[in-house]
């Protein structure tokens, strides 16, 4: 006897796309349970979601450009397909609301009115800030600088693909000194991806920097990269 073919369900009438944070206690979450956090919340606010059609259909939720497990973000981002058209500024109060904190929604926008193309063909570099705690600031400046100067920095890192080795200095378009004894960086997102502690290990590895186990990152902006500006433009923006 044939299988009954799934029921075909209808393709979502509105995209709303969100940045949200991930705060405090949070970071320290993984990318798998903040998803889930912000099923369960599309679910208490009653969003009208649409929903993937096959034999196990699922709400239309789209991530692009999570951080890592450990990491603070002002600029996380997901999308949703919905089944009705809604304000997104009571899709972003009614989900708000039910969020744990620590998860906070920043801003949301029609994805019809704001920059064209794909969230992640959007979400090309991020920009990090990186406490050192007490490193010397004179330390983490001879380090950078010795950093910059290599062409080529290669790192190891073990992956779900086994143990990679790829040059993190080549994707590091910005790298300066904070007053406090931080790093800024602009990251660029390249295949493999190089992390903010990859970055970290090629200090210590080409620039002798001690780098303190315990760093706070916080990824403070992400979007489409402007290599001649050393810049990142806003995915939210209108068009």
């Amino acid at each position: 006897m044939s299988r009954q073919q799934p029921e075909q369900q209808a393709p979502p009438v509105q995209k709303l796309r969100i940045r949200y944070a991930k705060r405090g206690r949070l970071r320290f979450t993984s990318h798998r349970d903040v998803s889930r956090a912000i099923e369960r919340a599309v679910v208490r606010a009653a969003i009208p979601m649409a929903y993937s059609s096959g034999f196990h259909p699922h709400p239309r939720i789209s991530y692009a450009g999570a951080s890592p497990t450990g990491a603070a973000s002002e600029a996380e981002y997901v999308e949703l397909g919905l089944a009705e058209v809604r304000e997104p500024a009571d899709v972003a109060a009614a989900l708000d609301a039910v969020l744990p904190d620590g998860l906070d929604i920043v801003a949301t926008v029609d994805a019809a009115t704001s920059t064209a193309g794909s969230l992640s063909d959007l979400l090309t570099a991020s920009h990090w800030l990186v406490d050192l705690g007490d490193t010397p600031v004179d330390a983490v400046e001879a380090g950078v600088a010795a950093f910059l100067a290599t062409d080529s920095v290669t790192v190891e890192r073990m992956t779900k693909k086994g143990m990679r080795s790829f040059d993190c200095r080549a994707a590091v378009v910005r790298l300066t000194v904070t007053p406090e004894g931080g790093l800024d960086l602009l990251l660029e997102h390249t295949v493999p991806a190089v992390r903010p502690d990859d970055v970290l290990t090629g200090l210590r590895e080409a620039g002798g920097l001690e780098v303190p186990q315990a760093v706070l990152l916080t990824r403070v902006a992400q979007g489409v990269l402007d290599r001649d500006a050393g810049a990142i433009g806003d995915p939210l923006a209108e068009r």
